[in-house]
């Protein structure tokens, strides 16, 4: 296994962006302070160990290290990310297994102890999120989980009935924060849609964090998913980030409309799932002594009146999307 030691032949390659070290600070603790200290070390042990050469400069999300590299065997190109493991990114590895390259960016390495991955390169500087029609980015998403979601789920990920009883048993403690009554009410009917479906949980593989920056334009696929937080589900789970990026509370009904008639979801087990995601999320706001965030309680609001009926909006060409990445429309 490789330590936090640099290779004998493999110079110090990284120095590691202020603003990766304090977001692993602020999130992880002395843990992510300390990871953030090995990262140079694990870096060059891992171009080594997998034969790999820096192919431009390091980025990083809230909480990993991205390299690109190209594979000296074959001149793949790649990237390294380096991660610390959690309950979230455990899953990730089994997940990309799972779906091989099916939607989702394809894994080529993965060392289980660090849980570095070596993952198919994609183009970072074409995002979802830098496309400006909000409606056709919505689309691609639902397109894409669509076809992630088809996939049953591997015994060893975590499961959304666990996450789902642990969230009713924190609510009541939880709501006791909330001093406005409103807010108070609308958590408790988030509490009540979870209850009437917690018996029947799911067992799809669930992407959980499909938001527009975690799309990226690909040359084998218009687009893919990367970043997975795997876990075992219903798909309505799913439908919350594509509601709260890009925020438009003019659209929460439509993009909602849209993307459980992409996934062939019942509207109404949908909603009660995505006003439990509404919950998880503000149960964190709540424990971390912010109040609940009021974009979530928005389209709380917005889809615990929306009913069933209406007419279907249309969903547009093709399972990953209807649009291709193009150079005008993607500044880079």
């Amino acid at each position: 296994m490789p330590g936090t030691a640099r290779a004998a032949n493999v110079p110090t390659v990284i120095d590691v962006p202020e603003h990766l070290a304090a977001s692993l600070e602020r999130f992880n603790g002395t843990a992510g302070r300390d990871f953030a200290a090995r990262l140079p070390g694990l870096a060059a042990a891992f171009l080594d160990r997998w034969d790999l050469r820096l192919d431009g400069p390091c980025l990083h999300g809230v909480c990993a290290l991205v390299l690109p590299v190209v594979r000296r065997a074959d001149d793949t190109p790649a990237v390294l990310k380096l991660q610390l493991v959690d309950a979230e990114t455990a899953g990730e590895p089994t997940a990309l297994r799972r779906w091989d390259g099916d939607g989702a960016v394809r894994l080529l390495g993965h060392d289980e102890p660090t849980g570095t991955l070596l993952l198919e390169r994609l183009d970072h500087t074409r995002g979802l999120g830098r496309v400006p029609d909000s409606r056709a980015a919505v689309l691609v998403v639902a397109g894409l989980l669509a076809r992630l979601t088809a996939t049953p789920a591997p015994a060893s990920l975590r499961r959304l009935g666990d996450i789902a009883y642990a969230m009713l048993d924190r609510t009541p403690r939880a709501l006791d924060r909330v001093p406005d009554p409103r807010h108070r009410r609308l958590l408790a009917d988030c509490a009540a849609a979870l209850r009437e479906v917690v018996t029947e949980p799911g067992d799809r593989l669930l992407h959980w964090d499909l938001h527009y920056d975690n799309v990226l334009a690909a040359d084998r696929a218009p687009w893919l998913a990367i970043d997975p937080k795997p876990l075992s589900g219903d798909p309505g789970f799913e439908l919350l980030p594509a509601l709260r990026n890009r925020y438009d509370p003019a659209e929460t009904r439509w993009r909602f409309d849209a993307m459980t008639d992409a996934l062939g979801l019942d509207r109404a087990r949908a909603r009660a799932w995505t006003l439990a995601r509404v919950l998880q999320n503000c149960l964190w706001d709540i424990e971390g002594g912010r109040p609940p965030e009021l974009e979530h309680l928005d389209i709380a609001g917005s889809l615990r009146d929306h009913g069933p009926a209406g007419p279907r909006p249309p969903v547009g060409p093709g399972p990953a999307g209807p649009i291709r990445p193009t150079g005008p429309s993607l500044p880079t």
